[in-house]
């Protein structure tokens, strides 16, 4: 259990994502008692304290979900909604950061950030980005959100000395996710969604007789994009790493892949093998 920090009781959000199913165990097995929040998806853990149902957007939800907890683990967010990010994903880790300090009791608040908030593939970098890189979402509901989120706990920490640790997860990806991501027939994974894209005849031709293919993602001035992931196996070690670690209070860390990788490289990979 806790290696720094006195932590038994732990509440997971988001339990039901891809984060959580594998979370969940990992954090049986060490010990810990856990009470899952659970949003219309399924739970499948044996060993959980607690399943709880409920909705970020509550604002009765937080006391009853921090109650007699030692730390929260917030994974739960909507992605590019516009009609819900601000209540689920903004207001929602409010309520629980809020609830945290009004208890008192907590001693760890793991936020899953994400490499969103840095604008990451979207903008030109020239250089390498660290923690220290200011916030610079691209265009979306969900970067925004991802950079509200941010931001107020960075200023609960300030004004609160609320104990938040901020993991910065880069595009997280299980067995098959990339294949998934990068060729033409489904299961669609991610954006870009290749089949609106399809520009000459050949592509066309793909698309209209259902055919499959390796997709290459390249920039206006004809240079392949370049992505940034990292192994859902690599995301639970750095939570399991995190987690009543005294020295990851309030501090942030980016969870990527050594590399990014670019579009050419990876079209050609895929279509080799």
């Amino acid at each position: 259990m806790g290696k720094d920090l006195p932590i038994k009781n732990v509440f997971v959000s988001g339990g039901g994502g891809k984060v959580g199913t594998a979370l969940l165990p990992q954090l049986v097995k060490a010990g810990y008692l856990v009470r899952a929040l659970r949003f219309e998806e399924e739970i499948n853990c044996p060993g959980l304290m607690e399943i709880m149902d409920g909705d970020l957007r509550d604002k009765t939800l937080a006391p009853r979900a921090l109650k007699d907890m030692d730390a929260v683990i917030h994974l739960a967010n909507c992605k590019e909604n516009k009609d819900l990010f601000l209540d689920t994903n903004v207001a929602g880790t409010f309520y629980l950061l809020d609830e945290t300090k009004n208890c008192g009791h907590i001693q760890q608040f793991i936020q899953a950030g994400s490499d969103a908030r840095a604008g990451i593939y979207y903008y030109p970098r020239p250089f390498p980005i660290d923690e220290n890189f200011p916030h610079a979402g691209y265009p979306g509901y969900y970067p925004l959100s991802k950079v509200l989120e941010e931001t107020l706990c960075e200023q609960m920490r300030i004004q609160y000395r609320i104990p938040i640790t901020v993991l910065r997860f880069s595009w997280v990806h299980g067995q098959d996710d990339i294949l998934a991501h990068a060729t033409l027939k489904g299961p669609r994974f991610g954006v870009p969604v290749w089949e609106e894209l399809a520009e000459n005849e050949e592509q066309k031709r793909f698309v209209s007789e259902g055919l499959d293919a390796a997709c290459r993602m390249d920039h206006p001035d004809g240079t392949p994009g370049m992505r940034h992931i990292v192994a859902l196996e690599d995301v639970i070690q750095a939570i399991m790493l995190s987690i009543g670690n005294k020295a990851a209070i309030g501090k942030a860390f980016a969870i990527a892949a050594p590399a990014p990788f670019t579009y050419d490289i990876l079209s050609e990979y895929i279509s080799k093998n």
